[in-house]
């Protein structure tokens, strides 16, 4: 197996689109055509990391935190990028991050975390907004079934937890072909009418190009009419963070062990909440201190995620429990989000989570 199937199948969980648009998220040294040798797994790319792939004999290194963020003007080892850089190109290691685009895709960064603590009746916190089209065609009666579900197959029709769906409508077409045509019904040069069904459908804008391909690949017409349409509806299949409820409501100090427990972390730092005992949990991985007001918004009982500011922490009391264990830490389970990816699209490929912390943050 290739190096770019794997990131093909990385990228199918969580498609490059759903990144931040701040984000550099994808390949990001190296070369793909190359047979994969092993996949090294970690949340941030260090030089340690980088001479862990080397002695392993592994050629790919797959990241939660892009290597590079900003365009490099030079490449002189000046800096721990820069030497991770040359380190790889020198050994031939192809790295390849996905961080956003994890952090907002269904069964990504923040469903790792409610799974770690026990929630249930999972939703996105804040569904993506304006990412969504809606698809008008027009269809033969007797080719309506089969184009329907080519669409389908490209990835239309998903609306919350419902799949193929569309509206249909009968109704009347009309067309003249002209000179040089070769209509799939009707007579050159004479107004034809033909029964079809108007189908619509919803689809994810960056699948755009996909769906397009397979309507055009499958319709009867020579020219087949088909009109986008953008939609400012919430896409339920994406978004930052997430809510979700602990089984039974649990007392504050119990909750607060259990994370502690569950993430191991040293330091949980939480805000004066004057509330007795929680049940629905909001959470954000990494940074999501942003997410705040929606949490709030949201009646939450908690909001944890791995950073907030001090200033964050002020008159939240009556709102509810703000819970802070760390960057790294509300983030490290995501290499079993790329095992389980890599696993399952090779099986026998050496696949291992770096043996480096590269948390930089030490704690006395």
């Amino acid at each position: 197996m290739t190096i770019q199937e794997i990131v093909c199948a990385l990228e199918r969980f969580a498609p490059l689109p759903l990144q931040d648009g701040w984000d550099n998220a994808g390949l990001q040294v190296g070369l793909t055509e190359a047979e994969v040798t092993g996949a090294l797994l970690c949340l941030d790319v260090t030089e340690a990391v980088v001479d862990e792939a080397v002695a392993l004999g592994y050629n790919l290194v797959v990241s939660h935190h892009p290597l590079i963020f900003h365009g490099l003007k030079s490449i002189t080892g000046r800096n721990y990028v820069e030497r991770c850089v040359l380190k790889a190109i020198r050994h031939g290691i192809t790295i390849c991050s996905h961080h956003t685009n994890m952090d907002n895709a269904r069964g990504g960064v923040n469903y790792k975390i409610a799974e770690k603590l026990g929630l249930v009746n999972l939703r996105f916190l804040t569904p993506k907004e304006e990412s969504l089209l809606k698809l008008v065609t027009f269809v033969p009666t007797a080719q309506a079934d089969e184009v329907r579900q080519a669409l389908f197959d490209a990835g239309c029709g998903c609306i919350g937890e419902y799949d193929s769906c569309s509206y249909n409508l009968s109704g009347e077409g009309t067309f003249r072909a002209g000179e040089g045509t070769n209509p799939f019904c009707g007579t050159v040069g004479e107004l034809h009418h033909e029964a079809e069904v108007r189908i619509e459908t919803v689809l994810p804008a960056y699948l755009k190009r996909k769906v397009v391909h397979a309507l055009l690949k499958v319709h009867p017409y020579e020219e087949p009419a088909y009109d986008l349409y953008p939609l400012k509806n919430q896409w339920m299949q994406a978004g930052s963070g997430l809510v979700g409820e602990l089984p039974d409501d649990m007392v504050t100090g119990k909750f607060l062990q259990l994370v502690k427990d569950t993430f191991q972390a040293e330091c949980v730092k939480s805000n004066k909440f004057n509330g007795k005992s929680v049940r629905t949990i909001a959470l954000c991985g990494g940074g999501g201190a942003f997410l705040l007001p929606q949490a709030i918004g949201q009646g939450a009982d908690v909001f944890l995620t791995g950073e907030f500011k001090y200033h964050d922490y002020f008159g939240h009391e009556d709102d509810l429990l703000m819970v802070e264990i760390g960057h790294y830490e509300s983030e490290q389970y995501t290499m079993e989000i790329f095992q389980s990816i890599i696993k399952e699209a090779c099986p026998a490929l050496p696949v291992r989570m770096t043996s480096v912390n590269t948390n930089p943050v030490n704690y006395l």
